[in-house]
């Protein structure tokens, strides 16, 4: 009988995860949509080559543009 109760309280916080997880990915969606969805890979190899210590900001130069250019 014990087991049956845990077994429906686990049920009952993977809904609860489902639930945020689908309020989130929703949330990312409406933030992306647009021109901003097409500015994302963009954004994502800028930030990558930033990284690198003293020639990332300067290499991230023509991605910045890019991004700035789709997504003002």
């Amino acid at each position: 009988m014990s087991q049956s109760i845990v077994l429906r309280g686990a049920s009952r916080a993977f809904r609860t995860v489902r639930g945020s997880v689908v309020a989130l990915t929703c949330v990312a969606c409406a933030a992306l949509s647009g021109c901003g969805l097409a500015a994302a890979p963009c954004r994502v190899v800028s930030a990558g080559l930033k990284i690198v210590p003293v020639v990332g900001h300067a290499a991230a130069t023509p991605t910045d543009a890019c991004a700035a250019a789709i997504d003002p």
